[in-house]
């Protein structure tokens, strides 16, 4: 069996089996969540005022003591904010129509509180190394909440194959494709390679102390960035922004022929892959984020799982950015033959000219290479689960060799099979969540009498004067 046959092969099983089995997996743990614990997302508010009040304590991120909760909170956005939410957005729409916006909106909110469960139980089960390094995830509420050890190896095995490694060379991949694309026939891919090498093993080398710092500085920077574009994009077509809103409400319930860039798109398109696109970018039910929510150095877990579900709504902010623009541009009407990121880079090229290709280029270089690191150190968290810290400096040196092979390869199959591994990260993952939900549920009530309670005090004492 050839190359092309085994990449055929994987496609169609993603596509038949994994894809939907995914999707279906993550919105009922999506949905139980949201209605187990009576819909998170509307406590988003408070979140952001509880982040701001401690984003002024300016802490060094330490692998003994942890990172702040704002670093913690970058550390998650990073992973969280990648390709995914470009190309995935791209494909999402050009396969499922306007509609799929919507759907991806939905997949987003439902999200949140599985992401809220996550980050609860990571605080709830963090460990400690023997070297001292304060560590958690999945791996580590499934062996301990669960009492699965096997359970928990099959996931951080998964864990450091599919995002650890070929999750990371998929990005590697993405940043190399969009420089070169810019440049073709100028600039080889091994050098973009080599470069990207030096500026993660840079990062990576300082350990946690560093890729907090980073993530922290980063992040913010990467955000606002992409948000400023395209917002500016989106001003200068504001005579149709209307009528694409209309647009996503009505595909989002109606099919109708010719809608995005398909003929006779079903309403079934737009949340297959609204839904899907939408969970695969937020991360939210994956097993990612925790590892980062897990070390956060806060008062009680329920502070954590708040400020967890910022992450969602800065991820939904950019996947919604990127519909509307798409849509504007007009490059998804009829559909289309780019592929990738030569959508999204052809949607700003239609406004900015060829200054568009420069800055989605930017603009992705540091949402890959934020995932990269973030995708990095959580991998590095499920070696030390299985191996302790001995071999976390060969696993650095062999991310950085995949970075460059990444560069200058083509990563078609290396992509297919990062979301058929997906399947075993999220299935241990997903048991461990619904079997410990009632501790996430007794978590969230204890913190609602106490701020209650609290509430009260306050108001009493304001009657009393």
């Amino acid at each position: 069996m050839n190359q092309s046959s085994v990449y055929d092969f994987v496609r169609t099983l993603n596509s038949d089996f994994v894809g939907p089995v995914l999707v279906f997996i993550l919105l009922g743990a999506g949905l139980f969540f949201t209605f187990r614990l009576k819909f998170i997302p509307r406590f988003y508010f408070s979140a952001l005022r509880m982040l701001f009040s401690k984003s002024g304590k300016h802490e060094k991120a330490s692998k003994h003591s942890g990172m702040s909760p704002l670093q913690a909170l970058s550390t998650a956005i990073a992973s969280q904010v990648g390709t995914g939410n470009i190309v995935g957005v791209a494909m999402a729409l050009l396969m499922g129509g306007p509609g799929a916006l919507f759907w991806l909106w939905v997949s987003a909110l439902l999200g949140m509180s599985t992401n809220f469960a996550e980050a609860i139980l990571g605080q709830l089960y963090k460990s400690r190394t023997a070297e001292g390094h304060i560590v958690g995830g999945p791996a580590f509420y499934i062996q301990n909440g669960l009492h699965s050890r096997w359970l928990a190896r099959v996931f951080s095995v998964f864990f450091i194959l599919a995002l650890g490694m070929i999750g990371i060379m998929v990005q590697a991949n993405s940043i190399s494709d969009a420089i070169t694309s810019i440049f073709p026939n100028t600039i080889n891919p091994l050098y973009v390679g080599l470069v990207l090498t030096v500026f993660v093993g840079l990062v990576l080398s300082g350990g946690i102390t560093r890729i907090a710092a980073f993530a922290e500085s980063v992040v913010p920077f990467m955000a606002g960035l992409f948000v400023l574009g395209a917002i500016i994009f989106i001003c200068m077509r504001c005579d149709r922004l209307g009528a694409v809103l209309v647009e996503v409400f009505r595909y989002a319930f109606t099919p109708e022929a010719g809608a995005g860039g398909a003929v006779g798109i079903s309403v079934m398109s737009a949340v297959r892959y609204g839904v899907s696109r939408g969970l695969f970018s937020n991360e939210a039910g994956l097993g990612t984020t925790p590892h980062a929510h897990a070390i956060a150095k806060v008062n009680n877990c329920y502070e954590q799982g708040l400020i967890a579900i910022i992450g969602i709504g800065v991820d939904l902010l950019i996947c919604t950015l990127t519909g509307l623009v798409l849509l504007l541009s007009g490059v998804l009407d009829g559909g289309t033959n780019l592929v990738g990121i030569r959508i999204m880079q052809a949607a700003f090229d239609s406004g900015f000219g060829a200054a568009g290709n420069y800055f989605i280029a930017i603009s992705l270089f540091f949402f890959a290479m934020s995932t990269i690191v973030g995708w990095y150190f959580f991998a590095a968290q499920n070696v030390r689960y299985l191996f302790g810290e001995r071999p976390i400096v060969a696993y650095r040196i062999v991310v950085m060799v995949l970075v460059v092979v990444a560069s200058v390869v083509k990563v078609e199959l290396i992509w297919e099979l990062a979301d058929t591994f997906n399947l075993f990260i999220v299935i241990p993952n997903v048991i461990a969540l619904i079997w410990l939900s009632p501790k996430v549920v007794a978590e969230s009530k204890k913190m609602r009498r106490e701020i209650a309670l609290v509430k009260k005090k306050r108001a009493d004492e304001r009657q009393g004067k």
